[in-house]
């Protein structure tokens, strides 16, 4: 190799491994791939898509040395990402490998009334070893979710939550801001004391329903189900106590979140959104918590292009959109700021890990091609004797 080729690539390298944890490498790009819900392979029945899906017991990962137990769709949180046509016809078969209760609901999607995932209003609850085969047709197009409808506040934090995406062959957003990345960020909240005691509590409450089923002692006043409002009331009336009044929740009553995920993750195991200058992506945000979010790009305006899954007729230039419960709004963001810049909730509340900022949902923007100049060690990184530019604060 010649000298002034040498020269050339060393600099390279060192500018490489001046970057803030090698964010520009291709492993760390893989392993951030990673991050993003993958999507899961249907079979093809004739003209069905047919997928599977199982909920299990899981442990999860939040962050480095703090994992919680989850309930999660084939062993992930969030579950697989369903993405399909509009139009498509779509069946679903479910099975339940945990000892509770659980449906699923489609959450923003046209499905019959019989597949709505309700328990005791469309379907009976799927039991511990039981199946249910969910069947509709894809409708209508955007960025949709499914989640657990039985004891939907433990179980949505406790995992029970994955995208589903309705594409469109004519999509006006494509056409509008033409794409060719796209990532899927799903928002959610916990209460790791709630989510412990109260599964804990319920898995025991599931044992003593279930023997109660085999020796035929079943009893709608135990089971809190009743066939009719005027039924129910009668029963108080002769002096049955409902849930609600006999206290049975864990001591805080109702969650507390003090953990604040993005796909699964708290900072600094947050995914990071990869861009170019000149390029759009289009980013797809879910909010499957209980907890309101305010998300902030530093250096950027953003298009809001879709809410709850339809285009909006005019997209919406801003930097800081409100994404509340059980809500989903696209979003495309043009390289036109070569950095590295923060994607985070302005309810810094939100962006804690236990309590500690900076945690939570807190990620980054991050250019691909950032000129070498721009990765070199700043004055005051040299001054506290840094090798390099540090992203990981754990206290601030």
């Amino acid at each position: 190799m010649k000298r002034r080729d040498f020269m050339q690539t060393s600099t390279v390298l060192t500018a490489a491994a001046l970057l803030p944890a090698h964010l520009l490498s291709k492993t760390v790009i893989a392993a951030n791939a990673q991050k993003f819900p993958a999507a899961l392979t249907p079979k093809m029945d004739g003209d069905v898509k047919e997928f599977r899906l199982f909920i299990d017991i899981h442990i999860q990962e939040i962050v480095p040395g703090f994992k919680i137990h989850t309930l999660a769709f084939n062993n992930q949180v969030p579950g697989p990402e369903i993405r399909v046509k509009r139009g498509d016809k779509v069946r679903v078969i479910f099975k339940n490998n945990t000892e509770l209760n659980h449906t699923i609901h489609w959450h923003g999607m046209h499905v019959p009334w019989r597949m709505d995932g309700v328990p005791y209003v469309t379907q009976m609850p799927v039991m511990p070893g039981q199946e249910f085969v969910y069947e509709f047709t894809a409708e209508p197009q955007g960025t949709h979710f499914y989640h657990c409808h039985w004891g939907t506040l433990l179980h949505m934090q406790a995992g029970m939550y994955g995208s589903l995406i309705v594409e469109e062959d004519d999509d006006p957003i494509q056409k509008q801001f033409p794409y060719e990345r796209e990532y899927t960020l799903i928002y959610s909240a916990h209460d790791v004391n709630f989510l412990r005691e109260e599964m804990n509590s319920m898995l025991e409450r599931m044992k003593e329903r279930m023997i109660l089923m085999k020796s035929g002692r079943f009893n709608k006043e135990r089971f809190a189900v009743f066939d009719t409002k005027d039924e129910f009331v009668e029963a108080v009336k002769k002096g049955y106590q409902p849930p609600y009044v006999v206290n049975r929740r864990a001591p805080d009553e109702l969650p507390q979140p003090n953990w604040f995920t993005v796909n699964g993750k708290s900072y600094p195991m947050t995914p990071n959104l990869y861009i170019k200058q000149g390029e759009n992506i289009r980013v797809r945000l879910i909010n499957a918590g209980t907890e309101e979010h305010y998300l902030h790009l530093h250096g950027h305006d953003f298009w809001q292009v879709a809410d709850d899954g339809l285009p909006v007729p005019q997209p919406w230039q801003r930097n800081t959109l409100r994404l509340s419960p059980g809500k989903t709004i696209d979003i495309i963001i043009e390289g036109k700021n070569r950095g590295i810049w923060t994607f985070h909730d302005h309810d810094t509340r939100r962006v804690t890990n236990n309590g500690l900022y900076p945690g939570g949902n807190l990620l980054a923007l991050v250019y691909e091609d950032l000129p070498v100049k721009e990765t070199e060690l700043n004055m005051m990184a040299k001054k506290m004797g840094l090798k390099s530019l540090p992203i990981v604060a754990l206290d601030e």
